[in-house]
């Protein structure tokens, strides 16, 4: 679109507007019926360890959230000389699963519990038993009923639990809403109702009868909504709280909240069966969607769905690129001390093409990149660990490969459970940072799944961009037009991309470093066993 279409798209609200927390950056992205972004802004934030619980403070999400709106806005009037007051609708989307707490006036009982939080074992181990349904620990009904069985004080003030994704709908709206891939990682959700599972509900609530809660667990979650709802409408507190200057307009429709797993499919159009995608960040997960149920319950797979509703085989590993972040963050304090510069970008592609050079396997190098505990290797809690032995071919290349390596070496354990099963994949797609550098993610991710990996032109848009596609859905398709059609037909239909098929070499190297993987995983425990927090203070 011209400068001059694109400004009277703005004026006039043709478009939508998708904000996504993340774990380590909140975006907020503004894109027009063409589903180019217009727009964008973004807020750099990190998790914090505090009382053995990982959270964000309820200040900082509202400041993060107000901060990556801001800058989008500026952006408008840097570019088009308009002040942003509406748009045509309106979706948020955040990390799944976790646990916010709420009393009757809306107040937080307890801090925010993300999902990395690995402390909930005991409750997700006694409710897979009673469902017979795989329970994570990152799910709300865990966070809820590990509560229960510490005989937390809040628990009898409850009036609503919900994801950060639906918080923060709530308060925009006053709906307490939720989309249905968001609530799919909160409670078990039947695939024919499209809500939450009635015989679950029913055995929960019949298993905590004892303690005479003034509740039922139906009355506390959200209400789930299909792609393409309406959810809500922006009141003048949710527009006054977004847009602190006062310049949105309230009355804007929004769209169900989703979680960023959804948003990842959406963006890179994997809500078809058969289809995959990763999603690589602070965790990785591969979403694939199902023809059909497993054979068994799996504790390493999540069943949830996709944003309209379909199954999809969840693998989620607590651990991905935070240990390469730091490294990387070693590299570049010695670049600037060797008065280099700190060119970040230019940084990464240099150490990530050398592991292009690497021996196939890494060379005898292992590594760890657990900052927090690893559910899918049973690890409770976290401890980064970089560890060789004196034959090791210990060179940058080898070093930079390993870390890659391991950075799905979790993933790889459970993605082998759906190749059992059977699970038919015909396309995988990848998206998030670690794909900025050309080629080498996506060849470090085809070796360790052993499947081919495309990476389109759009990946680098990122789940707000995919949230701002949901919230485009709900107003702007045709009659009776799904999700997949939509995005198929409209969406992608010329969208370039780049595949990499599984290169015989690197799938062989990382079959010997996943069996190193295997066997060192004992070093990773003797580690969390006794090397203590903070250094022991």
């Amino acid at each position: 679109m011209s400068q001059v279409d694109m400004k009277e798209a703005i004026t006039a609200g043709a478009t939508s507007l998708g904000i996504e927390f993340g774990s380590t950056r909140i975006k907020a992205v503004l894109i027009n019926k063409r589903f180019e972004t217009i727009a964008s802004g973004s807020y750099e934030w990190e998790n914090q360890l505090k009382d053995g619980f990982w959270t964000y403070d309820l200040e900082t999400i509202i400041d993060g959230m107000q901060t990556a709106y801001r800058k989008m806005k500026q952006s408008i009037q840097e570019q088009y000389g308009i002040t942003l007051q509406t748009v045509g609708s309106i979706g948020f989307s955040a990390m799944m699963h976790g646990y916010i707490a709420l009393d009757n006036s809306g107040e937080l009982l307890v801090p925010f519990r993300t999902w990395r939080n690995a402390t909930t074992g005991a409750a997700a181990r006694e409710l897979t038993e009673l469902f017979q349904f795989n329970i994570p620990e990152r799910w709300s009904i865990a966070h809820l009923y590990q509560a229960i069985l510490n005989e937390e004080t809040h628990v009898p003030q409850l009036s609503s639990i919900t994801t950060l994704a639906g918080y923060i709908h709530w308060r925009m709206t006053g709906n307490h809403a939720i989309g249905i891939g968001d609530a799919s990682g909160m409670f078990p959700i039947e695939e024919t109702s499209h809500n939450y599972h009635p015989s679950m509900i029913k055995q929960f609530n019949e298993h905590v009868s004892g303690k005479s809660y003034p509740w039922k667990v139906e009355d506390l979650l959200p209400k789930v909504y299909r792609a393409g709802e309406e959810a809500g409408t922006l009141t003048a507190e949710g527009a006054k709280l977004l847009d602190p200057d006062g310049d949105l307009q309230t009355g804007i429709p929004l769209c169900p909240p989703e979680g960023d797993a959804g948003t990842g499919m959406v963006a890179t159009n994997s809500v078809r069966k058969r289809t995959g995608n990763i999603s690589v960040g602070t965790s990785v997960f591969a979403m694939i969607v199902l023809e059909k149920e497993l054979s068994t319950v799996y504790p390493e797979i999540d069943m949830v769905t996709t944003p309209d509703g379909s199954p999809v085989g969840m693998v989620h590993a607590n651990n991905c690129s935070s240990d390469i972040n730091a490294w990387l963050g070693l590299f570049l304090e010695f670049s600037e001390a060797m008065g280099y510069g700190s060119d970040k970008e230019k940084l990464f592609g240099v150490l990530f093409n050398k592991a292009l050079e690497a021996d196939p396997d890494g060379g005898g190098l292992l590594s760890y990149g657990y900052y927090s505990g690893e559910n899918i290797t049973g690890m409770e809690k976290g401890r980064p660990l970089f560890v060789r032995s004196p034959e090791s071919k210990f060179n940058l290349a080898n070093f930079m490969r390993t870390h890659l390596f391991t950075a799905f070496g979790a993933l790889r354990i459970g993605m082998d459970i759906l190749t059992n099963e059977q699970v038919q994949i015909d396309s995988v797609l990848a998206h998030g940072g670690l794909f900025k550098t050309p080629l080498v993610g996506q060849r470090i991710v085809s070796a360790a799944l052993n499947v081919p990996v495309a990476v389109m032109s759009t990946a680098g848009e990122g789940g707000a961009w995919g949230m701002a596609l949901l919230a485009s859905y709900m107003i702007n398709k045709d009659a009776e037009e799904s999700l997949d059609i939509f995005l198929e037909q409209k969406v992608f239909h010329d969208v370039e991309g780049e595949e990499v098929t599984p290169d015989d070499t690197d799938v062989h190297g990382f079959e010997i470093f996943l069996e190193r993987y295997r066997q060192g995983l004992a070093i990773e425990q003797a580690a969390i066993d006794h090397l203590l927090e903070n250094g022991g203070n």
